[in-house]
Order: structure tokens, then sequence, then C-alpha cells
């Protein structure tokens, strides 16, 4: 975390609000997106991942205390189901010209610090955070073959200043659910982060501040 987003939070504690996952209805079909990979540059999409028997969206940040917490568990997930039937992709929307550290060119330092297996995209304009209905990092969708939603909600039940370990329990069971045909649990946490920033006055109206 650079000291320009240390001195942000030090001074703006109330904008890194605990903010739950909405919990968007499963079913719900996955929006299309368009979005630039920050390492490669490559264009990534919705049928980037086509053929694939799952797929899950993560909404990060990258000086989010949330997303640090969990970082080195969503590398090793990346690690753990690249050879399995599952694709992954990373978003960052958060708001550049007052959380540099979520830059492009940030985020792709930290892409490359964690060896991270999966594309790490921007949203700019952040309207595909608002079409996922992503109001937290760390936020996660998993969508089955058809793009459907089928979990949304935490990774597990591990915060920053607690004992609880990192292990991606709840996240883990509904990957490996998919992936053998189960069914998912239908008990599904929220996931807890730091709210996503918007850009001042573009708010999505499930946002709701603290």
């Amino acid at each position: 975390m650079s000291p320009t987003s240390m001195g942000f939070q030090s001074r703006y504690p109330e904008l890194m609000a605990r903010t739950e996952s909405v919990m968007a209805g499963l079913g719900t079909a996955a929006p299309e997106f368009t979005l630039p990979d920050v390492a490669s540059g490559n264009t990534v999409s919705l049928a980037s991942f086509a053929g694939k028997k799952g797929l899950l969206v993560i909404f990060i940040s990258r000086h989010c205390p949330y997303v640090q917490h969990v970082k080195h568990e969503l590398a090793k997930l990346g690690d753990d189901y690249r050879e399995k039937d599952l694709a992954i992709v990373a978003i960052s929307a958060n708001y550049v010209p007052d959380y540099p550290d979520d830059s492009p060119e940030s985020l792709r330092e930290m892409a490359s610090e964690l060896a991270l297996t999966f594309p790490v995209c921007y949203d700019e304009s952040q309207e595909i955070a608002k079409a996922y209905q992503a109001a937290c990092t760390p936020d996660f969708f998993l969508y089955d073959e058809s793009r459907r939603l089928v979990y949304r909600g935490q990774l597990d039940s591990s915060r920053p200043k607690t004992d609880i370990p990192v292990t991606g329990v709840d996240l883990r069971a509904a990957l490996d659910a998919l992936l053998s045909g189960e069914p998912i649990a239908d008990l599904q946490r929220p996931s807890l982060g730091c709210n996503i920033k918007w850009r001042p006055g573009s708010e999505p109206s499930y946002y709701h501040s603290s």
C-alpha cells in the first residue's frame, strides 16, 4: 500500500466503510463485459471464457485492507483451479483520481507480485461493477456453464484483525460442488469489505454509505 493511500485512509476513514455484498438473485445471468487486462493489454470479455463449466468473477481493490488480508488465497485459488474447468477474472472499478493505488499500473504490479494466473481488468466507467451489483472488495460471483449465478458471498469467515485463518472454505465448497455437478449450499453468507469507491455523483441505487 502506498503512502498516498495510507494517508488518504487516515484522513478519510469514513470512506473505508464496511460494506456487505448485495447478494444478487441466484439464477441471474452474468452481464456482458469487455474490459482491458491490465497486464497484457488484451481485451477480456464474457465470451473469452466460453466453454468453461464455471466462471468466477471477483471484484477487487489493491489498497483495500480486506483484499490485502486474502490476497494470497486469491492467488492460491488461481493456482489450485488453473487446470480445472473453471475460468477466473478479477475486476477493479475504484475511482482512480481518489485512489491511485487502484490504477491499472498499480493493479499490474499487484498481479505480478502475486503471480496471478487469471486476468485482472480495470472497469474505468464502473458500469460493469454496477451491472454485476458489486458493492464491496472483495466481492465474489460464481456462474455455471449457462452463466447463471449459483454463488455470491464470502470467501470464508476470516476478516482483518480476527484469529480465523484464511482458507477460502465457503467459496471453494461452491467451486467444487459446481465442478462435480453437486448442488451448491443454499446458505450463502455475504462478503464483507471496503465499499467500491464510486465516481462522485454516480453511485448506484443499491449503494448505502455508512
